[in-house]
């Protein structure tokens, strides 16, 4: 891991110093049949593979080369004889061993017998489920993320996968897009530090990474999927490039395409971007996979006239294998033999899959055994991390009069809504005869921890627990009447979530709202449970209930992390990754937002804002509360002035001033007060989650290189200047502790 550390970019050089902490913290304890700890190998070894990887290119024809250049799904199209004819160098959505086993053995069969790559969407688990990626960024703890892709990767693994289409590390402001479920939320920071630990998470569990998707997907228009993006150059490489340079600084792979357009040009044809910047000036050395049958696409995004044209320009654009659309098997050799794309570049391609191939050791690891399976999935120390991080995901974002947690007067609960009432089924339904893993109601594990001593009835209220339809609305607040306190799980299930589903509301259904209405009615406290993919607009109801919790789907022990919180078994320590807008109106909201010349300070019409709802959020970035009170105070800088080229250093004072044990994420945010273009108000540069004891207090210090503190102009040049600097501490992005630095020094640029 040095090795990565020494690889980091100078233009997120804060990276190092959050990774320390994380690779530090990484458990040590290697697990029994541990998979293989994949990294780019170095040295005389990576030498040697370079020597097999050209030995083996010098024996493959024409056929050959293209057909380790397609990806095919199981599915009506892909034939196994394929595999035997050397016709396809990797394959996707097999789940069952058996059928893993058999790709192996048809591959086996060619005459080169090159092995497949086998690839599958981890994204936050297999058999055991962890919190969607969002929720395991809202733990603002990087030794969870990493454990949380790890196990994914590892349970994988055991069932013969061996490449994952993750982590996705699109950046993206607009909760209305359905894939916010797979990213890390708004703030460029927290979401580079995040893509590195899935990295290496992934890689110490077994599976090879596809950072996703190169680049701008986040930033559809209206949040409407697969929709064009329009990114200036500056906000590229400010705001989308960081995630990805990190990814490639923590060992990636493979690198996917998005299924976008940016600027007018589709990224699966963009030259610029993937052989110009991606390979050539990052000097990433496996293969480029486009998205899904996004060869084919180009010809809907009017820049390909047909099969041909597409497959040319997306492999001379720098893909190097096409995912599913079968246009490179089809049209790509007779393109080399006409001449229209050149066998150098064919055979860049090949080295690149072969390369990987050899850096993973998929040439030399013994066959796969479909009896690891069994012995390695949904074991006991899967779910007791997955309940780890289930635990530090929720976020507490209302406790009115401390209703929470439960308190001993409280006799009865009536908990209310089909995602609470019902068991869901989080496994592939092909896994057949794999340990499964179903998680419990929550109404079940409420029961457990209360153990008889508070009667637990419920009501699903709404017809399934989809949400969208209304039910026995009158049960439901006969159960409630009938309740000292109400809890009510609403939001997002079935198919809400995701790729696909975007939003043009962000507001609860009116089923789940008008069920929600009828409970309020009654006059007992509710607690709410928000069980989402993405922020939602909770105006409607928020000053109206007890309390709130976000859950941001959080997995196999989801149910048992939110009783426990509940219940007071866990002290909620959970952050917002994303800002929650007052109405969807309001929506891209982001805390990072450029000053205005007319910013609101008296709140008269021709000043910023709206005429018809608040400029401000709901719940800004970084918020959660927590059953602990806490007090920051002293922001002390080491000096009030800095040269150009050292560090701003510094410490804030936490106190644990009341309640229980917790944790509190202590956050450190920097704005460039003048500069030669607007710079954000503010933006997160540290953080640091703190476990503290009743009356205890610590020191929370932290380190700034100025340099990482700089910014890009419109032509990619990387500025550094000197000035004032204001420094931020707080609980957060509203952070109101400040003080100010003087850099001084000359303005460093850097160019391309």
């Amino acid at each position: 891991m040095n090795s990565f550390l020494r690889r980091v970019p100078a233009t997120f050089a804060l990276a190092p110093l959050a990774l320390a902490v994380l690779l530090s913290a990484t458990p040590a304890a290697a697990q029994p049949a541990q998979p293989p700890h994949l990294a780019w190998k170095t040295g005389e070894e990576a030498q040697l593979i370079e020597q097999r990887v050209e030995e083996l290119l010098a024996r493959m024809t024409l056929a050959e080369k293209v057909g380790q250049l397609n990806l095919w799904g199981r599915g009506d199209e892909f034939r196994m004889e394929w595999l035997r004819e050397g016709r396809t160098g990797a394959v996707m959505n097999f789940t069952e061993p058996a059928h893993i086993r058999e790709v192996q053995q048809h591959a086996a069969r060619s005459r080169l017998g090159i092995p497949p790559i086998i690839a599958l969407d981890a994204i936050n688990g297999f058999a055991t489920y962890f919190p969607q990626p969002i929720g395991q960024a809202a733990t603002f703890n990087l030794r969870l993320v990493e454990l949380a892709s790890y196990w994914s990767a590892r349970e994988a693994r055991a069932a013969g996968i061996n490449w994952t289409f993750a982590p996705m590390i699109d950046m993206t402001r607009d909760a209305r897009w359905g894939r916010v479920m797979e990213g890390a939320g708004e703030d460029v920071h927290l979401a580079t530090l995040v893509a590195a630990a899935r990295v290496a998470g992934y890689h110490r569990g077994g599976l090879a990474t596809s950072a996703k998707h190169f680049i701008g997907y986040g930033e559809a228009e209206g949040g409407r999927d697969y929709n064009s993006v329009w990114i200036p150059v500056s906000k590229l490489w400010d705001y989308h490039m960081p995630p990805f340079q990190a990814a490639l600084a923590a060992g990636t792979f493979t690198v996917m395409t998005s299924l976008s357009a940016m600027n007018g040009v589709a990224s699966t044809a963009d030259r610029g971007l993937v052989t110009e910047i991606l390979k050539g000036r990052f000097g990433f050395r496996g293969f480029v996979v486009s998205d899904f049958e996004s060869v084919r696409e180009l010809m809907n995004h009017g820049t390909a006239a047909d099969g041909p044209d597409a497959v040319r320009r997306a492999f001379m654009a720098g893909v190097d294998m096409d995912m599913m659309s079968g246009l490179f098997d089809a049209h790509l050799a007779d393109l080399v033999r006409a001449g229209t794309v050149p066998a150098a570049r064919l055979d860049d391609a090949v080295r690149r899959v072969l390369r990987v191939k050899m850096h993973m050791g998929l040439f030399d690891e013994a066959p796969y055994d479909p009896a690891l399976a069994r012995r390695d999935l949904a074991t006991p120390q899967s779910r007791a991390d997955s309940l780890a991080v289930a635990r530090e995901s929720i976020v507490l974002l209302r406790n009115e009069g401390n209703v929470l947690p439960v308190k001993p007067s409280v006799r009865s609960i009536a908990v209310i809504g089909g995602l609470a009432t019902h068991q869901e089924d989080w496994q592939y339904s092909d896994k057949a005869g794999l340990p499964r893993v179903r998680p419990d109601r929550l109404t079940d594990e409420l029961a457990r921890l209360f153990a008889g001593r508070v009667r637990i009835a419920s009501s699903r209220g709404l017809a399934t627990h989809c949400n969208l339809a209304a039910g026995n609305t009158a049960g439901a607040v006969a159960t409630a009447r009938a309740a000292d306190l109400v809890v009510v799980m609403l939001g997002e299930d079935c198919e809400q979530i995701g790729e696909g589903t975007s939003r043009a509301h962000l507001d609860l259904p009116q089923p789940q709202q008008a069920l929600l209405d009828a409970l309020i009615a009654t006059g007992k406290p509710v607690v709410v449970v928000m069980h989402t993919s993405r922020p939602f607009v909770l105006t409607r109801f928020v000053g109206r209930v007890a309390a709130i919790l976000q859950a941001f789907h959080l997995g196999t022990e989801g149910r048992t992390a939110i009783a426990e919180v509940i219940a007071g078994r866990v002290n909620p320590s959970g952050k917002l990754p994303m800002t929650f807008p007052r109405a969807t109106g309001q929506v891209p909201i982001y805390y990072d937002r450029l000053p205005t010349g007319r910013p609101r300070v008296k709140h008269f019409r021709y000043e910023t804002g709206y005429l018809d709802e608040s400029m401000e959020p709901l719940f800004p970035f970084g918020f959660g509360l927590s059953y602990s009170r806490f007090t920051l105070d002293n922001l002390r800088l080491d000096a009030p002035s800095v040269p150009i080229s050292g560090t701003i250093a510094g410490e804030v004072r936490l106190a644990h001033a009341g309640g229980p044990a917790g944790q509190e994420v202590v956050q450190f945010y920097v704005r460039q007060k003048v500069a030669s273009r607007s710079r954000p108000l503010r933006q997160l540069r540290h953080f640091e989650k703190v476990a503290l004891e009743p009356g205890a207090a610590r020191s929370v210090r932290f380190a700034l290189p100025v340099r990482s503190l700089g910014f890009h102009d419109d032509q990619g040049r990387y500025h550094v200047e000197p000035g004032e600097y204001e420094v931020y501490a707080g609980t957060d992005s509203n952070a109101t502790l400040a003080a100010t630095v003087t850099v001084t020094g000359e303005a460093i640029v850097t160019t391309p």
